[in-house]
C-alpha cells in the first residue's frame, strides 16, 4: 500500500461523522458572504444597469440623472478602470462593455448608501444602444456557423474500417437542455481598502486566487496587494469558479475609488439572467455494432452552446469528449468538439463539467439502440463493459475495470433486479394504461483536472503551544463537506482527537496560487497537502517524544493525542509534548504542498492520461408512468458508489444522495426556456425564478432510496485510499431517463427504439408515449438498414 493511501491505527478518517458546520446552518448562526455586510461600517450598495438587448452597440451613456437621485454616491463605468477593463481569464469578458451581448447585460454598475437608493439610480442610468443582429438558439448558431475557441477532434483505431465491419449501423441527433445552479446564496462580495491600500475582498468563490488575480488585473495591482478570503458557500456546484471574479472587482473598485466598503450582491432574478449555465449540448452521431451488439465505432460531434464568450467553454467540452465512452470500450472513434457562440450569459461549469453532457449521449444512444437490436438494455450496456487491457479513445489505460461489473453486480443483486423485472412485466400486462419500468445504468468519471498544471494544492497548519491546531487549505467549503474531511485528515495524520482541530477560512495570503475546488479534487489535493504539513509537524515531535521517553524517533507512535513507545508503558501526552518542542525551539508550523503525479495530456493531439483514477457506480431506478398524461414517479433508486476507503461516509452517501437528485431535475425537469421571437424581448430568459423553473423537491425525490458505498475499494495513490465523491454521483441520474424510456416504450410494441427529449418532463414523456403507439421512431426491421433514426419532433408528425 502507498504511503499516501495508508491509514494508522485509530484514524479518524472513515467515521461517520456529521457536517463540521451542520448546527451552525440548521441554526442559521453560519455567516456567509453577505452577512458581513451587517458587520461592516458604512458599506455602500451597488446595483448593475441591465441593458434588456440581446445584441447591440452602445451609443451613449448617461448617467448624470442617477447620480441627481438621492443617496446615490457613484456611476461606476469602463472609464473608471485604472487596469485592465475585463472580468475573464481568456480577455474575452470586457467588466464594463461597450458591446451588449446577452439580455441583461450590465454595462455600468451605481452604488448608493442604501440598496434601494442604487436600484433607483440604475433605473435612472440612460443607455442608447445600436441594436444588432442576435443569435439565441443552438441551432442558429450552427446553421450561421457562430463558433469560437478550440475545435478538438478525439481519434482511434479506424473508423471507416469499424463501420464496415458492422452489422447494424444507426445514426441520429440529440439535443439536451442547459441547467441553471440555483444555489441558496446568490453570488455576492463584500471589498474594503484598508489604511495601506491594501484591499480585501470577502467573495463567495470556488477559486479565490483567480478571484484575486482578476481584481489585481482590473485594478492595476500586484496580487500581493490583495487578498481574498471564502468563509464559505450556500452552493456553487461549478457556478462560482469562474464568475464570481467580476463581481468581487466591482465591489473592489468601488471600494477603491470611494475609500468605503462596497457589496454586491445579486436578487435571483439578477442571478439567473446575468450568470452562466451548464452548457446545453447537442450531437450527431454515427454508431456500428457487430452481430452480437458490441461496439464497433463511433463518429459523433458535440457542439457546446458557449454563450456570449468562452469562459471554461473549451475544457468543458473537452472533458465532455473524454467522457462520450462512459463504461463502454469504442475501438474506433472520431469524435469532434466545438464551442458555439450565442448572444446569452456566457456558459460556466456546473457540476460534472461536461462529464455528463459527453455521457448522455451514448447512454441516450444505448437506449435508443437497445430494442433495436432486440437487446435488453441492461444486456447491451454489459456486453460493451470495459475489460481488462482496454484503454479510452484518448489513449488512458482504464484501471480497474472490474469494479463496472463489481457495482453493477451488486446493484442487481441489492436491489432484487430480476424479480423485479418480471413483477414489472406482469403490472404491465395488467394495466394498459399505466406503466412501469426499471433500468440500470452505470458510471465511469475521470478525477482530476484535464489541465494538468491545476492538479496541486497548499495547506498550513499551526500548532500552538497549548496543543490545539489550526489548518488552513487552499479549498473551498460550498456545502459539500471538505472541511469536515480536511479536519478528520488533519486529526488523522497527527494522531489528535478531532476537537484539537480547528479550521481557518480560505483566503489567499495563507494559501496562495491555488486551484478552483472543482474537478471533484478538492479533497485529494488539499487532503494530500493538509496530510504532507502535518507529516512534517509529525517527524519533529517524534524526535521529541523520542528524546523524553528515551527510545528511537522509529518506536513511537502517536494516537488519540498520546506518544507512546512501543513495547514500553512509557507515555507522553500531546498537550505536554507540544509544550516541550516549543522549550526546545521546534518550528511548529509547517506548510504542505501536493502534486498529483502520473498524469499527462497534449490537447492538440488529445491524447495521453490527464486522469489519476477513475469513479464507478451504478444505480437502478424504478418509475412508474401515467399514459394520459407523461406524469411520473420514482418508485425506488438503488445506487453501490465506489468512493474507494471513504475519508467521512456521513459527508459522502450525503454528496452521492444530493448529486443523483441534481442529475435526475437536471434530466427529468429543469426546462430552461429564453425568447426567441424577433419582438422587443428576443434573448430573454422566460424561466427567471423558482415559479417557472422546476426544480426538484421532497415530492420528486425517489420513494425508497438506497445507497450504498462499495466496500474494501482501497484506491492506492490518494489521500488515505479515499475517491472523489463530488460529481461522479449526478451521472447515476442516467437511470432515471433510461427507466421513463423504457416504461414509454412498453406503451407500443416490441422492438420499438423510442426517443426521449432532455429534460424529459411529463409533456416530452407523453409524446414519447404517443410516438411508441404509434410504431415508435423506427422499428427493428428498419434500423438495420443504416437509416437514420428520426428525430422525436418527426416521430410526432407522424404520429
Amino acid at each position: 500500500m502507498s504511503h499516501l493511501s495508508e491509514r494508522p491505527e485509530k484514524p479518524v478518517v472513515g467515521l461517520p461523522l456529521p457536517h463540521e458546520s451542520a448546527a451552525l446552518h440548521v441554526t442559521g448562526a453560519a455567516l456567509y458572504t453577505d452577512d458581513l455586510v451587517h458587520r461592516t461600517k458604512d458599506v455602500l450598495h451597488a446595483y448593475p444597469v441591465q441593458v434588456m438587448k440581446a445584441h447591440g452597440r452602445i451609443t451613449a451613456l448617461g448617467t448624470g440623472s442617477a447620480l441627481a437621485v438621492p443617496g446615490v454616491v457613484r456611476v461606476l463605468t469602463g472609464a473608471d478602470v485604472p487596469g485592465v477593463n475585463d472580468a475573464g481569464m481568456k480577455h474575452d469578458e470586457p467588466l464594463f462593455p461597450d458591446e451588449v451581448m446577452f439580455h441583461g447585460h450590465a454595462v455600468a454598475w451605481v452604488l448608493g448608501e442604501t440598496l434601494e437608493a442604487a436600484r433607483l439610480g440604475a433605473a435612472a442610468v440612460e443607455v442608447d444602444v445600436d441594436e444588432l443582429p442576435s443569435i439565441v438558439t443552438l441551432q442558429d448558431a450552427i446553421a450561421a456557423g457562430s463558433f469560437h475557441g478550440a475545435r478538438p477532434v478525439m481519434l482511434t483505431g479506424d473508423v471507416d474500417a469499424g463501420f464496415a465491419d458492422s452489422a447494424h449501423v444507426f445514426t441520429g441527433e440529440f439535443q439536451f437542455s442547459d441547467q441553471e445552479h440555483f444555489y441558496l446564496e446568490t453570488h455576492a462580495a463584500l471589498a474594503h481598502v484598508d489604511e495601506a491600500g491594501q484591499v480585501f475582498v470577502q467573495s463567495s468563490t470556488q477559486h479565490p486566487s483567480e478571484t484575486q488575480e482578476i481584481v489585481a488585473h482590473v485594478l492595476g495591482l500586484h496580487s500581493h496587494e490583495v487578498t481574498v478570503q471564502c468563509l464559505r458557500m450556500g452552493g456553487g456546484f461549478g457556478g462560482k469558479e469562474m464568475q464570481p471574479h467580476g463581481f468581487a472587482a466591482v465591489a473592489a473598485l468601488g471600494a477603491r475609488l470611494t475609500g468605503r466598503p462596497v457589496r454586491v450582491r445579486l436578487n435571483r432574478t439578477q442571478d439567473l439572467t446575468m450568470s452562466g449555465k451548464r452548457h446545453g449540448f447537442h450531437a450527431t452521431w454515427k454508431i456500428g455494432f457487430d452481430a452480437d451488439g458490441r461496439i464497433q465505432a463511433l463518429d459523433a460531434t458535440l457542439t457546446a452552446d458557449g454563450g456570449w464568450s468562452l469562459d471554461l467553454s473549451e475544457p468543458v467540452v473537452a472533458r465532455a469528449l473524454c467522457h462520450v465512452d462512459n463504461t463502454y470500450w469504442i475501438p474506433n472513434a472520431r469524435v469532434t468538439g466545438r464551442v458555439a457562440r450565442t448572444n446569452k450569459v456566457s456558459n460556466t461549469a456546473f457540476r460534472g463539467f461536461g462529464g455528463p453532457q459527453g455521457m448522455l449521449v451514448i447512454e441516450d444512444i444505448m437506449g435508443r439502440c437497445a430494442p433495436l437490436l432486440g437487446l435488453d438494455p441492461m444486456e447491451l450496456r454489459e456486453r460493451n463493459f470495459y475489460r481488462q487491457g482496454h484503454s479510452t479513445p484518448y489513449g488512458q489505460p482504464v484501471l480497474q475495470p472490474e469494479r463496472i461489473s463489481a457495482v453493477w453486480q451488486q446493484v442487481q443483486d441489492a436491489a432484487g433486479v430480476a424479480g423485479r423485472k418480471r413483477k414489472i412485466a406482469a403490472f404491465n400486462a395488467a394495466h394498459p394504461n399505466t406503466k412501469r419500468a426499471l433500468a440500470l445504468t452505470g458510471i465511469k468519471f475521470g478525477i482530476s483536472f484535464n489541465l494538468t498544471a491545476f492538479n496541486q494544492g497548499g495547506a498550513l497548519v499551526l500548532i500552538y503551544k497549548d496543543g490545539s491546531v489550526l489548518i488552513n487549505h487552499g479549498g473551498t467549503e460550498m456545502g459539500q463537506g471538505l472541511h469536515t474531511k480536511m479536519l478528520q485528515v488533519a486529526a488523522t495524520t497527527l494522531g489528535i482527537p478531532l476537537h484539537k482541530v480547528r479550521l481557518a477560512p480560505t483566503r489567499t495570503d495563507k494559501v496562495p496560487n491555488t486551484s478552483a475546488t472543482a474537478a471533484s479534487s478538492g479533497a485529494d489535493l488539499n487532503g494530500a497537502a493538509v496530510k504532507n504539513a502535518c507529516e512534517q509537524l509529525r517527524a519533529r515531535l517524534l524526535q521529541v517524544a523520542a528524546g523524553r521517553l528515551g527510545v528511537n524517533a522509529s518506536d513511537v507512535r502517536i494516537a488519540e493525542g498520546i506518544a507512546r513507545a512501543l513495547g514500553s508503558d512509557e507515555e507522553l501526552a500531546w498537550d505536554d509534548l507540544v509544550r516541550a518542542a516549543y522549550f526546545q525551539r521546534v518550528q511548529l508550523s509547517a506548510a504542505g504542498f501536493y502534486r498529483t503525479e502520473g498524469l499527462h495530456w497534449d490537447a492538440k493531439t488529445f491524447r495521453g492520461s490527464p486522469f489519476k483514477y477513475f469513479a464507478y457506480g451504478a444505480a437502478a431506478a424504478e418509475v412508474e408512468v401515467d399514459g394520459f398524461t407523461g406524469a411520473y414517479r420514482i418508485r425506488r433508486v438503488d445506487i453501490v458508489h465506489d468512493v474507494g476507503d471513504s475519508l467521512s461516509p456521513m459527508i459522502d452517501i450525503g454528496q452521492v444522495e444530493g448529486g443523483f437528485v441534481q442529475g435526475a431535475g437536471w434530466l427529468t425537469l429543469e426546462d430552461m426556456r429564453w425568447d426567441t421571437g424577433d419582438g422587443p424581448n428576443r434573448g430573454r430568459l422566460l424561466t427567471q425564478a423558482a415559479s417557472t423553473y422546476k426544480l426538484p423537491s421532497f415530492s420528486e425525490m425517489p420513494e425508497e432510496f438506497n445507497v450504498t458505498l462499495l466496500e474494501n475499494a482501497t484506491e492506492e495513490g490518494a489521500v488515505y485510499g479515499s475517491k472523489a465523491v463530488g460529481e461522479p454521483p449526478l451521472m447515476l441520474a442516467f437511470s432515471v431517463r433510461e427507466a421513463l424510456r423504457q416504461a414509454a416504450a412498453a406503451f407500443g410494441p416490441a422492438g420499438v427504439g423510442v426517443e426521449l427529449a432532455s429534460p424529459a418532463t411529463p409533456e416530452a414523456v407523453y409524446w414519447a408515449i404517443e410516438a411508441a403507439r404509434h410504431g415508435g421512431a423506427q422499428r427493428t426491421d428498419h434500423a438495420r438498414t443504416g437509416e437514420e433514426i428520426p428525430t422525436e419532433a418527426d416521430a410526432v408528425s407522424n404520429a
